[in-house]
């Protein structure tokens, strides 16, 4: 089977389900995505670790990855192997000594930890046929895909005001708020 490389593109409230979030997979060298519909939690693990955010207790997702570390097993790579009734399946490969182990996952977990391992995602050739979409050349659609919408009321915050709410944020374990606060003091400070 054809085997296609895929980068995380942008993570995005769903168009399609609301309450839910979608990753936005595309290939590499090509201008198909895959968008996969995820939830909320799903969304906030993968950004945490997109983010290099470092939470105060370990999210589920570093849990298992320290577990894999300290158990000598490395994750060379995740695959998206299969699409049935508009579910993705994903495995994760690992390595552990000369030993190869394929474990089966949820694909948000395993785009998760494929995040933390900085380790390639690969999907099947079918896999993009049934479900890739080709979008337009306008790179301002893209954008679109990644904007998350910012209250006016902190975009008027002084910094000082604003780091503070972030501490809080992140203390709160609020990493989706403290994402978008992040993003408002990094603009201030270019201004």
């Amino acid at each position: 089977m054809s085997r296609v490389q895929l980068d995380i593109i942008a993570l995005s409230h769903s168009v399609t389900q609301s309450h839910n979030y979608a990753v936005i997979l595309g290939e590499q060298n090509g201008k198909r995505r895959l968008p996969i519909v995820i939830g909320g939690f799903e969304a906030q693990a993968i950004a945490v670790a997109m983010e290099n955010m470092t939470p105060n207790r370990p999210l589920t997702h570093d849990l298992f990855k320290n577990t894999l570390d300290a158990f000598g097993i490395e994750l060379e790579e995740i695959v998206i192997n299969n699409l049935l009734d508009g579910i993705f399946y994903a495995q994760l490969i690992c390595k552990q000594d000369k030993n190869i182990l394929q474990i089966d996952a949820r694909t948000s977990d395993a785009i998760s930890l494929a995040v933390r391992y900085n380790c390639p995602i690969y999907t099947h050739e079918f896999i993009m046929e049934a479900a890739g979409v080709i979008l337009d050349e306008d790179p301002k659609e893209e954008n679109k895909l990644a904007t998350v919408p910012k209250k006016p009321s902190l975009e008027n915050m002084s910094l000082d005001s604003l780091e503070k709410l972030l501490a809080e944020s992140l203390e709160k374990e609020d990493y989706e708020k403290a994402a978008l606060i992040r993003d408002i003091i990094q603009e201030k400070k270019k201004k």
